[in-house]
């Protein structure tokens, strides 16, 4: 994904390019510490995402972007709770609130490649991958596990389990811990073949191998499926 910083701040532009350069499939075209500059070069160039600070001098981020005609996908950051509300009216992929953390811009990242995912009508799985012009990053996540940042194929993924602050990842040959919410997960992964069956798991529904009236078999792994989610697990499985 090709991408432009607009802030205007020197400090907050070097973070989120040693973010950016974290990324395989990130690029970064340019930053600008002038949103004025950044409207010019918007017009003639093809970009998929902005990362949009929204309190600046002269031209604020969200005036910025009413500006735009058929703007780029955006990522709102700033140091400023109070315009969170507003920023969504914007259709706005996330909302970083300054000093970012790396794990929360990770999670904007994987939203952004989703939304991308979306516009160009792809479904998972990539079965006719190798007969078209996909890029080959576009049926993985990535998502940060200590020091490091895993790769996930997502055909890959079993389950994914719950477990307290932390979500664990459980792949054909690893489990990956990160630091994310359930609903960060949910909004992360395809939801025609991803659905959450309990309170602590979602289930990759093309790898069950049996479902019974209150467990699901995944390989060696039985796994509960909780009343509250029940009703919405059965009805998503007789539409298939």
């Amino acid at each position: 994904m090709k991408c432009v910083v607009i802030d205007d701040e020197p400090i907050a532009i070097d973070i989120l390019k040693d973010y950016i350069k974290q990324i395989p499939f990130l690029t970064l075209e340019k930053s600008f510490r002038d949103p004025v500059s950044a409207m010019e070069y918007l017009h003639n160039k093809n970009i998929d995402l902005i990362y949009l600070d929204i309190n600046m001098p002269g031209l604020t981020g969200l005036q910025f972007l009413k500006s735009i005609i058929s703007p780029p996908m955006v990522i709102f950051t700033t140091a400023h709770s109070k315009y969170a509300v507003e920023s969504y009216e914007y259709d706005a992929i996330d909302y970083l609130l300054k000093p970012i953390k790396f794990e929360r811009f990770l999670a904007a990242v994987n939203k952004a490649l989703s939304r991308l995912r979306s516009k160009k009508g792809e479904k998972f799985p990539l079965q006719n991958q190798l007969n078209s012009k996909l890029i080959n990053y576009e049926n993985y996540i990535l998502v940060k596990c200590g020091h490091q940042i895993h790769r996930i194929n997502i055909n890959d993924i079993l389950y994914i389990k719950g477990a307290g602050n932390y979500m664990i990842f459980a792949c054909e040959k690893e489990e990956i811990m990160t630091l994310l919410t359930m609903n960060e997960v949910l909004n992360l992964l395809p939801s025609d073949h991803f659905i959450r069956v309990h309170k602590s798991f979602i289930i990759n529904f093309d790898r069950v191998d049996i479902i019974e009236k209150h467990k699901i078999k995944i390989k060696d792994k039985i796994i509960p499926i909780g009343e509250i989610h029940k009703d919405n697990f059965f009805k998503t499985i007789n539409r298939k």
